[in-house]
């Protein structure tokens, strides 16, 4: 993929000089959301492509490159380490946030994530941002097999001792038959705090919890409506304010393809998505598709997966996604702003071809660009 940057912006090489930080918020915010399911593809330049696009959305003036962390499965495969995806992303980069969706918290040692995660952090001028989980898949728990029954408890209790890592605050752990404190991390970040989100989607009381502690929250469509994403994000307004917390960021991610005419992109994004999607499900239980479908576990099967797919595209299609034109996902994209979405993350990977994907990052840009003018004319006439 060759996605065009401006005349002042070299494509490869490192970045220029500018102010560190995320771009100046001119409106609703996007970001870039990164999570194929080709990892067990052999060709040559995933890579690549994925950090030509960084520079792109870069230049552009998105709010942030988000990439996730995953293992054992070539559903999000090629990402099984988003610290040096980072890195990579820092040096092609001079503004836009680099951040992680999502660590698996409970697989690392809080001084691990804090280290790496500084790293990233001064070498891209302090730009650096952690969505953290706790992974649902017993598979990935061969990384920490004495924490899957406890994970969420584990995932918020290192949250704690990384925020204080990254803070310069001491800690304390067992050492060679002793303990050690440790009262600052090499390099020093350069943010004093580390921008932190909370990944949850349906469990409502993530929501608050991560209301309580003053983290943002990273989420999808992928397992809850439009409307209960409307009462998680009431819980956790409310959890901020009892918790005496100002700001609090909601980050909405969101399967997107912006195309010319409405029946052309459901004609492109039908297949890929619907494969994708059958990927996906190969994590699955086969009882839980089972169950779904109203058949025995023994006799699921390819077929099985793909009728699961299909439904689930549907879902994606009516409101799920930002598939469509400008004009059809500035009006959805508004509703979701209005309803209190600070930021919308296009997950753009999803299968659709490279020339199909880079006509559609143009038009996601004009998408952008059109509600950061709305959001100034608002802003404009409120002032006189």
């Amino acid at each position: 993929m060759s996605v065009e940057l401006g005349p002042d912006r070299p494509a490869f090489g490192g970045a220029r000089s500018g102010a560190p930080g995320n771009s100046e918020r001119a409106g609703p915010a996007f970001s870039l959301f990164f999570f194929s399911s080709d990892g067990e593809e052999k060709e040559r330049g995933k890579y690549e492509s994925l950090l030509e696009i960084a520079a792109f959305a870069d230049e552009r003036g998105f709010e942030a490159v988000w990439t996730p962390e995953r293992h054992f499965h070539r559903f999000g495969g090629l990402f099984p380490n988003p610290s040096v995806l980072g890195a990579a992303v820092a040096a092609r980069t001079n503004r836009i946030g680099i951040r992680a969706g999502s660590l698996s918290l409970p697989f690392h040692h809080p001084i691990r994530v804090a280290e790496d995660w500084s790293v990233v952090d001064n070498l891209s001028g302090g730009r650096a941002g952690l969505s953290v989980t706790y992974g649902w898949h017993p598979k990935e728990y061969v990384l920490a097999p004495e924490l899957y029954e406890i994970r969420r408890e584990a995932m918020f209790e290192r949250l704690g001792v990384l925020r204080k890592l990254w803070r310069g605050e001491p800690v304390t752990f067992p050492a060679g038959g002793s303990e050690h404190e440790i009262a600052r991390i090499y390099p020093p970040p350069v943010q004093r705090e580390l921008p932190v989100w909370i990944t949850t989607a349906r469990t409502r009381d993530t929501w608050r919890r991560a209301g309580e502690i003053g983290a943002n929250v990273l989420t999808a469509l992928y397992a809850i409506t439009p409307a209960e994403l409307e009462e998680n994000m009431a819980v956790y307004r409310s959890a901020l304010r009892e918790g005496g917390h100002s700001g609090g960021q909601v980050t909405l991610m969101l399967h997107t393809f912006l195309g010319d005419d409405p029946a052309e992109v459901r004609a492109t994004v039908r297949e890929p998505m619907i494969r994708y999607l059958i990927h996906h499900t190969e994590l699955y239980d086969p009882a839980m598709i089972a169950r779904e479908l109203r058949i025995d576990p023994a006799q699921v099967g390819e077929r099985h997966r793909r009728a699961l797919a299909q439904i689930a595209f549907e879902r994606y299609w009516n409101d799920s996604a930002l598939f469509g034109t400008v004009e059809t996902c500035s009006a959805k994209a508004e509703r979701l702003f209005a309803a209190g979405v600070d930021e919308i993350a296009c997950l753009i990977d999803f299968g659709v071809p490279d020339k199909e994907t880079e006509a559609s990052l143009e038009r996601i840009d004009r998408l952008r660009r059109k509600l950061a003018a709305s959001a100034a004319k608002e802003r404009s006439d409120e002032h006189g």
